[in-house]
């Protein structure tokens, strides 16, 4: 219940809002029930929604031809933090030759160990990080070449 105090004409008016559903308020000034029908439907309060940015992806493909497409086995794929902590581990060298699925690095995020893995087949062209290194989310990790 929210109360109010109103002077409309030199005249003192102690009102209770009681309850309000769709556009009918049910309201108590100096002690008498009223219903009042507004014009308009009242809106609750909206709770604010959270927006997330868009998740980087854990490979990009730059493709080797000039026609902006993705073709498999073609071009440089860079995998990328998926997210903010420290290089565990790496478990390929630079030149090894990698198969889709197959475990890269581990990563320590938030306590706990994420384990990247290679989003296609290929070779290890270069290796951007070591073991202990701190990442922010996106950063290029391994570079892989078709």
């Amino acid at each position: 219940m929210k109360k109010y105090q109103f002077t409309i004409h030199g005249n003192k008016y102690d009102v209770t809002i009681v309850n309000v559903e769709d556009n009918v308020i049910e309201l108590e000034v100096n002690g008498t029930n009223y219903e009042v029908e507004v014009d308009k439907s009242i809106q609750p309060v909206k709770t604010p929604k959270l927006v997330r940015p868009t998740a980087v992806p854990s490979t990009d493909t730059t493709p080797s031809s000039g026609t902006g497409t993705k073709t498999t086995g073609t071009g440089i794929g860079a995998v990328k933090a998926p997210l903010p902590g420290t290089v565990l581990k790496i478990h390929v060298k630079e030149g090894d030759t990698v198969k889709m699925g197959q475990t890269l690095i581990t990563l320590e995020a938030m306590k706990m160990e994420n384990s990247l893995d290679s989003d296609k087949d290929g070779k290890v062209v270069s290796i951007k990080v070591r073991p202990g290194q701190s990442v922010m989310e996106g950063d290029v990790l391994i570079e892989i070449g078709g």
